[in-house]
């Protein structure tokens, strides 16, 4: 019943109908917000206070609610007053009831539909002449009811379970444990029909319900049905009103004979779920991307879609009752969604994609990054969904992925220096891959060009220069990395010392990029560096990185200082350098090798040792 919330609420006002009222269009209303957006016209201005106040009391309608309603309650927005009515002090009868004023002589009272804005006159009656509306009455008192009520088995002995279901024989809530027991669907007890407990339950607190009265003669009940007038109809109506010449019959046939609704709503049901399930299967085989075998049963469903379409069309689900009761079946969503299932549209691709053109011009390498650029051929008519770039390892080895996509440039960040790169491209579609295009050799930087990192610094570390020279906030010894990852190649560059105040111990060298950056390079295992204790302003400190060898050397003011420093290196560095605030160091990079060096011995200090790991 939860689906159906919103047909229990009155337009109006939004909350669940109270005392609904049912308008000649057919919809609903609310009895107080009938009262709320009830408009009337007087027929001539109303009269002077002072005639008001000399009228008699009995000249005054007590009873007539519907009436007052119009000066007494606020506009909703649905309708509006065409003339106004002085406040008048409010006066009391003979008996001592304070009454109000007389309103206006009325030409007519009018209602409009908030729904389909159809108008509707009110006679004599007022909104007591139209028909309650019972029936949604009691399923607004079902709905409100089981949503409150609490169900718990009856035939648990301890700890009572909630209720799975309830037998409308025995009247008896069961547990799922206690139904299999007690209660199993066999024997005499197979006949028994089981309900959900909310239903048994709220079936039985509902109070009777009235017996639905006639609108023209509130002391009458509705015993028969007018078949001109398609309306209930109580005995004085037929002796003494307007039904009295019209075709009349039994209620309870009548009753009977509308509920085949129900095997309308079984009939539409059953075919909404064959149309419904047809339409999943033609879309999961659009999914597929076998073209023989989509073209093996095409004509066949095809056709399927076609007769299911004229079946709606030609109406073969017209309403299967008695020609008295009207009833339309809006298929409109369906059809639109048959509508729309186009088999021409689709495009299916013939042929897989030719070979992509590199375009030689746009492609280029910078430091340790490659730029590539292709394009389809001209004149291809064949559908392309996107590309695959492959790149090798920079030594001969086995391509790899390196980029997926609907893009027809596309540059690779972090290779290696001093590399060959071979790349290749190819284009796919759905009916699969095409062949590769021509191999392009790209060959990165031989010498290594990067800056400090300010995304990798610690906090204390301030940077100037364009990320060249570095100084620190703190007396303490603070971490700052290059900008350029090495694992193969020969790699140099130097360090200036711009300032050195007060003997500080800078390091210089290499590290793993996960080292701590709150200490002196080299006091962990993922840092190789040399500290110079005898080091002033103007000293140039060179590092020199042989990763063919494996090998780790510094110089001073184009001197090497001592033998190697550190062997057998292996995997990723990064250069790095610690100082405090007493330094300012300023890094050139892209530097030839020093092959001419003078090698000399020293009195350096290194930290770690060479056979430290990492």
């Amino acid at each position: 019943m939860a689906d159906m919330e919103e047909e229990l609420k009155c337009p109006v006002c939004g909350s669940f109908y109270r005392d609904p009222i049912i308008l000649p269009c057919s919809h609903n209303v609310c009895l107080p917000c009938a009262r709320t957006i009830l408009v009337q016209t007087p027929e001539a201005e109303p009269p002077s206070p002072q005639g008001r106040a000399s009228a008699s009391a009995s000249d005054y309608d007590y009873l007539d609610l519907d009436k007052l309603s119009v000066y007494s309650e606020a506009d909703s927005g649905y309708g509006s007053y065409t003339s106004f009515v002085p406040a008048t002090p409010s006066q009391k009868s003979p008996n001592g009831v304070r009454v109000f004023p007389p309103a206006p002589p009325l030409r007519h009272s009018c209602l409009t539909c908030p729904q389909c804005h159809r108008s509707a006159l009110l006679e004599e009656r007022g909104l007591r002449g139209f028909a309650r509306n019972r029936l949604l009455e009691a399923i607004v008192s079902r709905y409100q009811q089981s949503r409150a009520v609490a169900t718990k088995c009856q035939l648990c002995e301890r700890s009572p379970l909630e209720a799975a279901v309830m037998c409308e024989q025995c009247d008896v809530l069961y547990c799922e444990p206690c139904q299999q027991r007690c209660h199993p669907a066999r024997g005499p007890l197979a006949k028994h029909r089981l309900i959900p407990p909310t239903q048994g339950r709220v079936s039985k607190k509902l109070v009777a319900r009235k017996s639905s009265t006639c609108t023209e003669h509130e002391l009458e009940n509705h015993s028969m049905y007018c078949a001109n007038c398609k309306i209930p109809v109580c005995y004085q109506c037929l002796e003494e009103g307007k039904h009295g010449k019209h075709e009349v019959k039994a209620l309870g046939a009548m009753w009977k004979q509308h509920k085949v609704v129900r095997d309308q709503i079984c009939h539409c049901t059953l075919k909404l779920r064959q149309t419904t399930g047809l339409m999943e299967y033609c879309l999961e085989v659009l999914k597929d991307n076998d073209p023989s075998g989509f073209l093996q049963i095409s004509d066949a469903l095809i056709k399927r879609v076609q007769v299911s379409q004229e079946q709606w069309v030609k109406g073969a689900l017209e309403p299967k009752i008695n020609p008295e009761f009207d009833l339309t079946l809006d298929n409109g969503p369906l059809l639109q969604s048959i509508h729309q299932l186009d088999f021409i549209q689709m495009k299916i691709p013939s042929a897989v994609p030719p070979v992509p053109i590199l375009q030689l011009e746009k492609c280029c390498t910078h430091n340790n990054n490659a730029t590539l650029a292709w394009k389809s051929p001209p004149l291809n008519q064949t559908q392309i969904e996107g590309y695959i770039l492959e790149l090798d390892d920079g030594n001969g080895g086995q391509f790899q992925e390196v980029y997926v996509g609907k893009e027809t440039v596309c540059t690779v960040d972090g290779l290696q220096f001093n590399s060959a790169y071979n790349a290749r491209v190819k284009a796919f579609n759905s009916a699969g891959v095409g062949p590769y295009s021509k191999t392009l050799v790209l060959q990165t930087s031989e010498v290594a060009w990067f800056t400090f990192d300010p995304s990798s610094a610690h906090a204390d570390i301030l940077l100037s220069n364009d990320n060249l020279t570095v100084t620190c906030n703190s007396y303490d010894d603070r971490v700052v990395l290059g900008s350029a990852a090495l694992s193969k190649g020969v790699h140099y560059w130097e360090l200036s010392v711009d300032r050195y105040d007060n003997h500080p111990d800078p390091a210089f060298g290499v590290a793993r990029i996960n080292l701590v950056k709150d200490m002196m390079l080299g006091k962990d295992d993922k840092a190789w560096a040399m500290t110079e204790g005898g080091i002033c302003k103007g000293t140039t400190i060179g590092v020199l990185l042989d990763l063919n060898k494996r090998i780790l050397s510094f110089y001073i003011n184009n001197v090497q200082q001592g033998p190697v420093a550190f062997e057998n290196l292996d995997g990723i560095f990064v250069p790095a350098v610690s100082i405090n605030r007493n330094v300012q160091v300023t890094l050139h990079t892209g530097l030839e090798v020093p092959h001419h060096i003078k090698q000399v011995k020293s009195s350096l200090s290194y930290s770690p040792n060479s056979k430290s790991k990492y």
